[in-house]
């Protein structure tokens, strides 16, 4: 060793060393504590996946048919403005199983917290749009997650046999809180949106994962129970 490392080691006071190990200590537990909780996560989303994935379809001519389709909401546009594919995707998927009798009524679950922003109208609008009539819709407005979705679906609208349509990634988690609430579900799988297109999207339901299990086993949210537009 160095003599002049040495001697700033060996001259370091009582205090100081204390500190040194303190800090390493702190270091230690943050990268268990970091190990663990990713561990926890990966767990959860596994468990999440498996537990559902034998109810999610991807080819229409395979999907049984159910009388009532719970379509997610999302935004209809991202924050640069653009269009939100997941939006858009969504939509397109709903009309096909529409039109080709997969579903006979949707409810259109999504957020709509203020006046300004209405995830079930903008649904609405966009599957009129797509040949889909108004009548066969009826419009969830506190559907501001998607464990208030399901599970509004069953309490305040008395379905408890429906399609989900949704992105293959959402699916999974509305699909493992519906399977815990008594809800006899499928769900189908709307295109996807490219590869990078929303890191922060799927990054968003890693985390959303663990999160549902708890809302299912634990925190056992209550959601909204009436129903009416915020205008």
């Amino acid at each position: 060793m160095d003599s002049t490392l040495a001697s700033d080691y060996t001259n370091q006071s009582p205090r100081e060393a204390v500190g040194v190990r303190v800090v390493k200590g702190v270091i230690k537990f943050s990268i268990a504590v970091a190990f663990v909780g990713a561990t926890v996560v990966l767990i959860c989303n596994w468990w999440v996946v498996q537990n559902t994935r034998n109810q999610i379809y991807f080819n229409l001519q395979e999907l049984p048919a159910n009388d009532v389709g719970l379509v997610l909401g999302t935004s209809k546009f991202v924050r640069t403005g653009k269009e939100n594919l997941f939006f858009r995707y969504r939509m397109e998927a709903t009309a096909r199983l529409w039109k080709e009798g997969k579903v006979k009524y949707l409810i259109l679950s999504g957020n709509n917290d203020s006046e300004y922003y209405n995830e079930p109208a903008d649904m609405q609008r966009a599957l009129i749009r797509l040949g889909v009539p108004g009548s066969v819709m009826t419009l969830d407005y506190a559907g501001y997650r998607t464990f208030d979705s399901v599970v509004r679906c069953k309490d305040v609208f008395n379905q408890e046999k429906i399609t989900i349509i949704s992105q293959n990634f959402h699916n999974a988690r509305a699909l493992f809180i519906g399977n815990h609430e008594g809800i006899e579900a499928i769900a189908f799988a709307a295109q996807d949106v490219p590869d990078g297109y929303s890191l922060k999207t799927l990054v968003r339901e890693y985390l959303a994962r663990p999160y549902a299990i708890l809302d299912v086993f634990v925190l056992r949210p209550q959601p909204e129970k009436g129903n009416w537009p915020r205008r």
